[in-house]
């Protein structure tokens, strides 16, 4: 429970006490008239939002009566709604030491600030006086020992203290100006963020995306991402994809304008993607519904999956009452988003989410919330999604990195050793810097590394756009969809570790890529795949290794694992209706010539049988054992020997 979660609670039993509501019913504590003329004329400038007069008014209503308690609460009030939580706490406890009148809500406005100010001890204290001085109300008691229980929380975690020691990202991407909303690619080469600054001729200030890249040096200095996404309207709150070819931001229309230039919106916020092209982007463009609605949608993540979207959407309820809860939304097969869900309510609660990032490890998620146990105000948090589906209960990330102050906008490393965050700390640029820290081994997400390369015409060595996926062996799930960039041809896929994978490289005209990743040994970030990819025009002649296809020692039974491989294979005949293949099977030399031929046969004639079934032309097909005849590698080393273990196909007519 927490200071957001008992709002509708603190309206309806608390607020109707207030020293304002007891003048409108004419119940002061005072008989002094001239106490009386001042507190009326301060409350009515409060109720106007003129500050200044009303705490004018208001003193000289204490003066005049030093025992006046509506006077007091009500300047606790207006320090409050100022943010000077100090001064508001003084003139609650004055209601409480020199008022004519106790108000018992003053006990609890005064924990409220004190719970909020860090100062958990004396937050108990009045949290406690509150239950005392109150009539009996047992849902009342409930909350306040839930709210001692949050306090309790946050001085056992101040005294269990985590190393912490940020330090700010330097000159290059910090200025006098506010950077914040950072994103980083999956190999921490390219860091995106948000910067707020005045353009030139402009008296306002406005949200621009800046890009930086990372040298043996440091990070370089950061440069405006620019036109198309850029412009004198806000762009802010961004994802990067995790391979950097997509940014998806949100965009936010008020009363004195629109979303700008050709930017249409649903609702007063929303989300725009816009994919790269070169080094440079295409036209932002709407996600559109059912991502998009009449309420407003911003903080994006997207995942490493290339499908999922997570965001944050602010609504009403069936019961009209303001929530904001994270979402999650998948690409479909034909490019359309799916229908929003909320994730379940272990993650969002009845207080407050924001600031979600999911790990390109796909199943940690970092979010900021006030609705789950922390230490007074937004706190970070950490779930891990399980194997069937199910998110953990939230962990708190602990004292210091979450304060009595609002924490948000947390974004760690692909390697899970660095978060990075932006504060006003002293030491800066100014204003609100970007910092990173060591991420405790704690809280780091699951271990991951990439493939990283380009993609290319074997023939002309042209750069190509290809389509990637990667597909989990043990369930043959597409675990990442990705695209390479049309111009240069590269690409970048996060590998989740512990896990056993199939890599298809797939485009039009083009006998398909095939990969294999066991994901055993050192394959950190510091130990990427680096490889690029060459993809051979469908000409006669030209043959692919499919790596993907697997038996068991001695057998010609297809393991359930080839399934991924092998349809892909039918869907390339599909595409092309005339294309006639050979399956060729091929051993190593270990024992006789004439049992591995058999075995070879027997294999390529259970590719044959696959593909016949899954409804492909046998009069397209043939197929033929090699035995040992065709080796690619040495047979008197164990990995020549695995290579030369294989099943492929030939292009026999088109």
């Amino acid at each position: 429970m927490t200071l957001h979660t008992i709002g509708r609670w603190l309206l309806v039993l608390i607020l109707t006490t207030t020293g304002l509501v007891h003048a409108q019913q004419g119940e002061l504590s005072t008989e002094s008239q001239r106490a009386i003329r001042y507190y009326y004329k301060g409350s009515e400038s409060y109720r106007l939002r003129d500050y200044h007069n009303a705490e004018a008014d208001l003193q000289q209503a204490v003066a005049a009566d030093d025992q006046f308690s509506e006077a007091y609460m009500v300047l606790g009030d207006l320090y409050t709604d100022q943010k000077n939580y100090e001064k508001a706490i003084v003139f609650y406890g004055y209601a409480i030491t020199k008022g004519r009148r106790l108000y018992p809500q003053a006990y609890f406005y005064m924990a409220k600030l004190q719970h909020k100010s860090g100062r958990y001890e004396e937050a108990i204290t009045n949290y406690g006086l509150m239950v005392q001085n109150s009539t009996r109300n047992d849902e009342r008691r409930i909350l306040l020992e839930s709210l001692i229980s949050d306090c309790r929380f946050a001085i056992e975690q101040m005294q269990h203290p985590l190393p912490f020691n940020p330090q700010n990202l330097g000159s290059a991407v910090n200025t006098s100006k506010a950077e914040y909303f950072p994103c980083l690619t999956v190999d921490g080469q390219t860091l995106l963020f948000t910067r707020r600054e005045k353009l030139e001729g402009e008296n306002f200030e406005q949200e621009d995306f800046y890009m930086s890249t990372r040298a043996d040096s440091g990070w370089q200095t950061a440069h405006p991402v620019g036109i198309p996404i850029n412009t004198r309207w806000n762009e802010g709150a961004p994802t990067l994809s995790p391979d950097g070819q997509y940014i998806i931001f949100t965009a936010c229309a008020n009363a004195a304008r629109d979303y700008g230039p050709d930017r249409e919106g649903y609702g007063s916020c929303d989300l725009f993607a816009s994919r790269r092209v070169g080094t440079g982007w295409t036209e932002p463009v709407n996600l559109g519904t059912p991502v998009n609605s009449g309420y407003w949608e911003t903080q994006p993540s997207f995942a490493s999956d290339g499908r999922t979207l997570y965001f944050v959407r602010g609504y009403r309820d069936k019961q009209g009452e303001s929530q904001q809860d994270i979402f999650t939304s998948e690409m479909l097969s034909d490019g359309q988003w799916s229908v929003p869900v909320k994730l379940p309510d272990v993650i969002n609660s009845a207080g407050r989410e924001e600031s979600v990032f999911i790990h390109p490890d796909g199943r940690t998620l970092y979010f900021s919330s006030d609705g789950h146990q922390g230490m007074g105000g937004l706190d970070i948090f950490m779930s891990r999604r399980h194997d069937n589906g199910e998110w953990s209960k939230p962990v708190n990330l602990g004292y210091p990195i979450n304060t009595w102050r609002d924490e948000n906008s947390l974004l760690v490393s692909g390697d899970g050793k660095l978060g990075y965050f932006a504060s006003d700390r002293p030491g800066g640029f100014g204003s609100l810097d970007l910092y990173s820290f060591e991420m405790p081994d704690t809280l780091r997400p699951q271990r991951i590394t990439y493939l990283k390369g380009t993609v290319y015409d074997a023939l002309s060595n042209q750069k190509l756009e290809a389509r990637f996926e990667l597909i989990n062996l043990l369930n043959n799930q597409v675990v990442v969809s990705s695209v390479s960039n049309p111009l240069t041809g590269e690409f970048l896929v996060a590998l989740p570790s512990g896990k056993t994978y199939a890599l298809n490289v797939s485009r039009k005209g083009y006998l398909f890529y095939s990969d294999h990743f066991d994901f055993a040994g050192d394959h950190g970030i510091g130990n990427p795949f680096l490889r690029d990819v060459p993809l051979q025009p469908i000409t006669v002649g030209k043959s692919v290794v499919l790596k993907n296809v697997f038996f068991d020692t001695d057998s010609f039974n297809l393991k359930p694992e080839s399934r991924a491989e092998l349809d892909r294979l039918a869907m390339l005949l599909d595409e092309n209706p005339t294309m006639k293949i050979e399956i060729g099977g091929h051993t190593d030399s270990q024992g006789n010539d004439a049992y591995n031929l058999e075995l070879s046969l027997n294999r390529a004639r259970a590719v044959f049988d696959y593909l016949a079934a899954k409804a492909t032309n046998p009069k397209r097909l043939t197929y033929a054992g090699y035995g040992e005849t065709t080796p690619v590698a040495d047979n008197t080393t164990e990995n020549g020997r695995a290579q030369n273990r294989r099943t492929a196909f030939r292009v026999m007519g088109l």
